[in-house]
This record gives C-alpha cells, structure tokens and sequence, in this order.
C-alpha cells in the first residue's frame, strides 16, 4: 500500500490549483469539518474565477466578529480576495446580520453567481458525482424557482426533477486523523460533507489534526479508505 503525498505546510499542498478550477469544500458551516487552514492557504495563493461547491458560502471575517468574540476565517476569505465566479450550495451566507457578507456584496453586485440547492440535494448530487453516476430524479424543489431549465417526470402519479451529479478538480476535506497510506477517520459530526467531497474529486486535499502510521488506525473507523486521497497535511490544533 503506497504512502500518500504528505506535504510540511497546507500552502504546498494548493500550489497548483488553477484558475477557473471547480473546488469541493467540506465541513457544513463555518465551525465543525471546515478545512480552514486549507482555505486560507488558497486564499493566499490567488486562484482566480473559481467555482466552489460547499453547504455554506461562509460569513467573512467581518460578520464573523458577530457571532464569536475575535472572529475567524471560513470560506468569505475567498470571496473578499475576489476569487470566486460561483457558488454550489444550499446556504449561501447567513442573512440578516449586518454587515453583509462577502458573497452577498459580490452578488448584489453581480460579480458572483449563486446556484441555490436544497442540502440534501446537494448531497446526493455530490455522491452522484462520486458514483459515476449521470443523475437522479427528486420531487424535492417541485413547483419552486428550484425546477427552472431542469427536465421533469411523472413516476407513479408523482412530479420529479433530474438533478445532474457534481464533480471537481479538487475537494478541500479536514479528518481528524490520517495514516500515512492515506486512510481517514473523522471526530464527530465534523465528518459532514467531507467523505462524499473526498470521493467525487480528481484530487482530494485534506487538513487533519495527526498523521499516524500506517496500521495504526482501527479499520472499522475508517470512514475515507487511502484510495480518495491524494494529499494530507498535519496540522496541530
């Protein structure tokens, strides 16, 4: 079983994402399974016109003063460096707290595209994607702004719209740990969308809080097998 790349700092492990790539993001919010390190290291790298697939658009640093005392970064560090042409999602920012958040400003201002998808769809349009699979059929979104320029079906009496998988050059994940083939294994509800991300990207990058040997980790807690993975940092808590 081949070692994965481990890179010495998360800024090497983004160094060759490009403009215009499709970016998985995991986690669910702005707390729990976000890959922030990974985040800002991009952040800091530039990418430009990227189009990002997450649960959440983020709040910014900004907002975020608001909710925890001194702040923190999520994924608005990409939209205050201008580097997202749209967002795939379900939340895309958390309204109704002033001051706006990045993604609100950039859309109002018609610089970012927002593509709205209820969670659970999300999901499985991500697994989809996973799967190699060319779609599926929800009657969640029936009869709202959700439908619009998708194909629809009648089964068994009932309305359902085809919902087309998503894929990506590169998911960004965090794991609690990693051994060093690659294996991951989550803490909690932070495990979200990280593994169906890890699996329907060309390369996934995940952040994790230790990297163990290989054989150290119980197999029947591996949650990501080696095989999704691409490259792991470590990086302390």
């Amino acid at each position: 079983m081949p070692a994965k790349e481990i890179f010495a700092n998360c800024d090497d492990a983004v160094a060759d994402i490009f403009d215009g790539a499709v970016i998985m993001i995991g986690g669910f919010g702005s707390f729990g399974g976000l890959p922030i390190n990974l985040i800002v290291a991009l952040a800091r790298q530039g990418a430009k016109n990227l189009t990002v697939i997450a649960n959440q658009g983020g709040v910014g640093f900004e907002l975020s003063k608001r909710i925890k005392p001194g702040g923190y970064q999520d994924i608005g560090a990409l939209y205050e460096k201008g580097q997202v042409k749209k967002f795939i999602g379900s939340v895309p920012a958390l309204g109704g707290m002033p001051p706006s958040s990045p993604i609100e400003t950039l859309h109002r201002e018609g610089k970012v595209e927002i593509e709205m998808v209820p969670q659970g769809t999300l999901a499985e349009r991500i697994r989809a994607g996973a799967g190699g699979l060319g779609g599926f059929y929800t009657p969640t979104g029936v009869g709202t702004p959700v439908e619009i320029g998708k194909e629809k079906k009648v089964i068994n009496g009932r309305e359902y719209i085809l919902e087309l998988p998503l894929t990506a050059d590169f998911a960004l994940i965090k794991a609690h740990k990693a051994d060093t083939a690659g294996n991951l294994v989550y803490r909690g509800t932070a495990r979200c969308f990280n593994p169906v991300m890890a699996m329907a990207a060309t390369t996934t990058i995940v952040e994790v809080d230790e990297i163990v040997p290989a054989g150290a980790l119980d197999p029947e807690q591996v949650v990501t097998p080696h095989l999704f993975v691409s490259r792991i940092v470590e990086v302390k808590k």
